[in-house]
């Protein structure tokens, strides 16, 4: 199977853009899938916050109150990386530099998503730590975690060798 590269100097020939419209469609594109992603970090990151005000938070093990902060810090660090873009955008407007945009939003997105899932295994391993015990919260965790690098790596993998090489 053949693979076609596209740098965002030549533009998509097959889809008739120009190298600025090849741009404006990776970046709306891109700002739809945070937008995406943006909420679930967002009800995760809530949900981190409330916690320490909940009755049964002072039962913590000194091992899950520090988990909990490692989460914390991964969700904040996200949140940071998923919105990063917003602020950069701003902070580039009408200065001619939408490649440096796009590819720089793209890695904070790459980032942020790899944080988000971090921070997902560890919650659901702190929660079921909780609810069922030490030993249930480690398979816990470590089974989100295959099943998030099943979804995020290896699918995507796997379509990719698949694939015809035409875009989508």
């Amino acid at each position: 199977m053949e693979r076609h590269e596209v740098s965002y100097e030549q533009g998509d020939e097959e889809r008739g853009e120009s190298p600025g419209e090849r741009l404006d469609r990776n970046w709306n594109e891109l700002l739809q899938e945070l937008r995406v992603t943006q909420t679930g970090i967002q009800i995760l990151f809530a949900f981190l916050l409330i916690l320490p005000f909940q009755a049964r938070f002072d039962i913590l093990e000194a091992r899950q109150l520090d988990l909990y902060v490692a989460i914390i810090g991964l969700i904040t660090a996200a949140t940071l990386c998923i919105i990063s873009p917003v602020i950069i955008h701003r902070l580039l407007f009408r200065r001619r530099a939408k490649d440096v945009l796009v590819t720089s939003s793209n890695w904070l997105a790459v980032i942020g998503l790899v944080l988000f899932g971090l921070a997902l295994v560890c919650a659901i391993g702190l929660i079921v730590d909780v609810v069922a015990g030490k030993t249930a919260g480690f398979v816990a965790a470590g089974l989100c975690g295959v099943v998030i690098v099943a979804l995020w790596v290896v699918l995507p993998a796997v379509l990719i060798r698949r694939s015809s090489g035409e875009y989508s």
